[in-house]
């Protein structure tokens, strides 16, 4: 592909700005891993089936594998790696995955979050079905899921 195929995408990504000349066929996965080297961001089954490539995009969850990194112009872009505070401090849900031995193996696990801060935001971990239902689009192959879902209820401060 020529460079004047490519087309240039300005985003924020974690709270920096990027500006990069894409080719229209990347996918968002692709280009957070392979081109900013932020690998947080894991590539399960690319057919976003899985979850463990979840991102969020203008505030709303995504799965990055079927995202084309073009649609990303102007817009913000949140991955696991702009969780933590600035300090490395850990977010609460974060702290809460710890706390709840809300992982094994940690593939699905940044995914997991991801999509776990979206259902917090968006009002949707008022009880274990709830949040079931929210992040059933997230696999994890281990099955940490009783964790996962008290390390959401317990980060949306539900008892």
């Amino acid at each position: 592909m020529s460079t004047n195929d490519l087309v240039k995408v300005t985003c924020t990504v974690n709270g920096e700005a990027v500006s990069l000349g894409l080719d229209p066929r990347e996918s968002l996965l692709d280009v957070l891993r392979e081109r900013l080297a932020l690998t947080g961001t894991k590539k399960g089954c690319d057919q976003g089936h899985c979850g463990a490539c979840t991102v969020h995009l203008a505030g709303r969850r995504v799965v990055s594998c079927l995202t084309p990194a073009v649609q990303v112009d102007g817009q913000q872009v949140r991955t696991i790696e702009g969780v933590a505070g600035p300090d490395g401090e850990l977010h609460p849900l974060q702290q809460a995955f710890v706390d709840n031995d809300a992982l094994q193996c940690g593939y699905c696990t940044p995914g997991q979050i991801m999509s776990g801060l979206a259902c917090i935001a968006e009002g949707h971990a008022a009880d274990d079905d709830q949040i079931r239902e929210y992040l059933s689009g997230n696999v994890c192959r281990c099955g940490a899921y009783v964790g996962i879902v008290a390390a959401v209820r317990q980060a949306a401060g539900q008892p």
